[in-house]
């Protein structure tokens, strides 16, 4: 619009610099805009993997915990339920005489 107002060469010269310098502008928001794009998805798969991360780093400590040491007990073990049992009682033996049962078994 300059250069057909203005009619000179300078004119002209300007309204391609200021031509050129929108094309440029638009290159550069173009550009920046597939940048951004970039840019938003290495931000969101950053994000991923500092989840993947935490839950790898997680898991390392879950297993660099030492479990308790499980002891066996030595010797021979009855893995059965136990039964009740009557109480046996013993005999009374006669306290004077020992072998006075022997005697009258024999007699």
């Amino acid at each position: 619009m300059l250069a057909r107002v203005l009619r000179s060469a300078c004119a002209v010269q300007v309204n391609i610099a200021i031509m050129r310098a929108f094309v440029r502008l638009c290159e550069a928001l173009a550009t920046s805009k597939v940048l951004a794009r970039k840019l938003a998805e290495l931000v969101k798969s950053i994000v991923r993997h500092d989840a993947n991360i935490r839950t790898l780093f997680q898991a390392i400590r879950e297993l660099m915990v030492k479990p308790e040491p499980s002891r066996k007990s030595i010797g021979f073990q009855v893995n059965e339920t136990k039964t009740q049992y009557s109480k046996k009682t013993k005999k009374k033996t006669n306290l004077k005489n020992p072998l006075s049962n022997k005697n009258s078994a024999e007699g």
